[in-house]
């Protein structure tokens, strides 16, 4: 099924007057190379400039909202929340993947979920805003899709510190990541992980690193920790 562009147009809320950039922003390498276009007109060079204004962007935000915070932590906390992770986790709230231009391999593979290709489509489509409306189009659309619900999106980014904590906070318990699997080609593999309490599954995770997966697993972890406890408390209630 194909998604219209009108309706993303809608959904973040900006018309582009050039077409061609946004729908160069969706275009995959594996489409371009297939469809035969000019490997220039896929969104790698879009990405490129994309990156750039994401990252001062979200530095002058994080300058700005922590004005304590020394110049070490700033980096890190930027690096946590523009990696491919944080952004694929952007790009899933907004579904950005349905829309986009796959070769036939890349979709029978599940590309559009692949964190790879959505995270950078990210970056493409702030470059693509960029070059179409100036630094206000994509200052005001990395400011509603990446720099929002910071809560939620800094606990996924810090999941795996979080969940420690909560595990050591109860006694005698075993907490564990298993590996369950791979699947994918070898240049673009994705890790299947389980985390485990007590020998109970409490979250999965996949991802194309072993530490991506755990982070995900993490993250439902909490999520399902977090439910229990507020369950426990309405009981006792």
């Amino acid at each position: 099924m194909k998604y219209s562009l009108e309706e993303l147009e809608k959904r973040i809320g900006y018309q582009f007057h050039d077409k061609k950039l946004l729908r160069q922003a969706l275009t995959h390498s594996s489409y371009a190379n297939e469809q035969k276009i000019n490997r220039l007109e896929d969104y790698e060079r879009l990405e490129f400039l994309g990156d750039a204004v994401l990252e001062l962007v979200s530095s002058d935000f994080l300058f700005h909202e922590n004005r304590d915070m020394p110049e070490g932590k700033l980096t890190k906390l930027r690096s946590s929340m523009v990696c491919e992770p944080a952004l694929a986790y952007c790009a899933r709230d907004l579904e950005l993947g349905k829309y986009m231009l796959l070769g036939r391999g890349e979709e029978s593979t599940g590309g559009r979920e692949r964190e790879s290709i959505t995270s950078d489509a990210m970056e493409a489509m702030i470059g693509a805003l960029y070059l179409d409306g100036g630094f206000a189009a994509a200052h005001d659309f990395i400011h509603r899709f990446v720099l929002t619900d910071l809560e939620n999106k800094i606990l996924f980014y810090d999941s795996k510190t979080v969940l420690q904590e909560m595990i050591q906070a109860i006694p005698g318990s075993v907490f564990e990541y298993v590996l369950m699997g791979e699947e994918g080609p070898d240049h673009d593999k994705q890790f299947l992980v389980e985390a485990r309490l007590n020998g109970r599954t409490t979250g999965r995770g996949k991802g194309r690193t072993k530490k991506a997966a755990e982070q995900q697993a993490a993250y439902q972890t909490i999520l399902s920790l977090r439910q229990e406890r507020t369950g426990e408390g309405e009981e006792s209630r």
